[in-house]
């Protein structure tokens, strides 16, 4: 298992001070009330570690960070667009049958028969129920991510198993 885990990305800045929103890809985590220190990995590939000085609610169940060193928006305008990482290490594991969602980006998606059907590029917490965003070029699918539609979740072979959703005409 990768060291760090993909939790969201900076969607925007906030203010004058330098504060940013996180865009988590699981709004009701409560990952970043247990970590004190965030790696982001911004749109030119560079990784930077901040120290969190601050945590607090944004509207729309985003989260409003304020990173120890950004002070102005110019500065802050920089880490928009930044993927937004923890360590594991320093996270309590999930319980047995759940997952972190950011450890779902990357699976390979396949029928319950073994037909590939793409690759898990986005996690959409959009609803009641979180949306696996399935891609295979330029094809796109989306399923609930409930076991009804996604029965089998193997991070060590890196895939799971979704059952489409079908449409009567």
């Amino acid at each position: 298992m990768k060291p760090l885990l993909h939790i969201g990305y900076i969607s925007r800045t906030h203010g004058l001070g330098g504060e940013v929103i996180l865009k988590t890809f699981d709004p009701s985590s409560e990952v970043m009330e247990e970590v004190e220190r965030i790696t982001l990995v911004t749109r030119a590939g560079e990784t930077k570690e901040f120290t969190l000085t601050s945590v607090g609610e944004s509207p729309g169940s985003d989260l409003l960070l304020k990173l120890k060193g950004i002070v102005r928006k110019v500065d802050a305008d920089l880490l928009v667009g930044s993927a937004v990482h923890v360590r594991r290490e320093d996270l309590e594991p999930p319980a047995e049958g759940e997952f972190f969602h950011g450890d779902l980006v990357g699976l390979e998606a396949v029928t319950p028969e073994g037909k590939r059907l793409g690759i898990i590029e986005e996690v959409w917490s959009t609803g009641p129920v979180p949306n696996l965003c399935i891609r295979d070029g330029k094809e796109e699918l989306l399923v609930p991510f409930a076991e009804e539609f996604v029965p089998k979740v193997d991070l060590e072979a890196g895939r799971v198993t979704v059952i489409p959703l079908t449409y009567d005409e």
